[in-house]
């Protein structure tokens, strides 16, 4: 599996754990929703600074975002 899908559908779940909308998780995050939604696909390459802000937004560590299944 492509890591960016990995990491899209791991950020997903965790977000879908903690009962937030896309467009919350982004605000928190300090960054677009569609951006956001981008990076859930998988179409988006995301750095390592973003996917730590959202991983702070969600109350996760980094691993968690790029954990296998």
């Amino acid at each position: 599996m492509d890591v960016r899908v990995r990491v899209g559908l791991n950020l997903q779940g965790l977000r879908r754990e903690r009962g937030l909308s896309q467009e919350e998780l982004a605000h928190r995050s300090d960054m677009h929703q569609t951006y956001l939604s981008g990076i859930e696909r998988g179409r988006r390459n995301p750095s390592v600074l973003i996917l730590s802000r959202l991983a702070a937004a969600l109350g996760a560590d980094l691993e968690d975002l790029t954990r296998r299944r």
